[in-house]
């Protein structure tokens, strides 16, 4: 019983270092392409994630990997006025 609950232990440290890894891969926000209330983050008018009130709202941003964002149409790496 020892023997497989240390095995256990040792698989879920293992998966769990795993799953830590790609965690460094690098990230950027991407402004206007947010569907409403799928926000990552605050807005210039709400202080939550989830929070935006209209698609491609232009201060709502989402997290995406680094370089995606100039690839889809709308997005931006600042925030638009309006």
């Amino acid at each position: 019983m020892k023997t497989t609950a240390i095995i256990a232990s040792a698989l879920i440290a293992a998966i769990a270092v795993a799953g830590t890894a790609g965690a460094q891969d690098k990230t950027e926000k991407c402004y206007g392409v947010a569907k409403a209330g799928k926000n990552d983050c605050q807005t210039a008018t709400s202080s939550c994630s989830g929070t935006s009130k209209k698609d491609a709202q232009a201060d709502a941003w989402i997290s995406v990997p680094a370089g995606l964002c100039a690839k889809i149409v709308g997005g931006s790496t600042a925030a638009k006025k309006g």
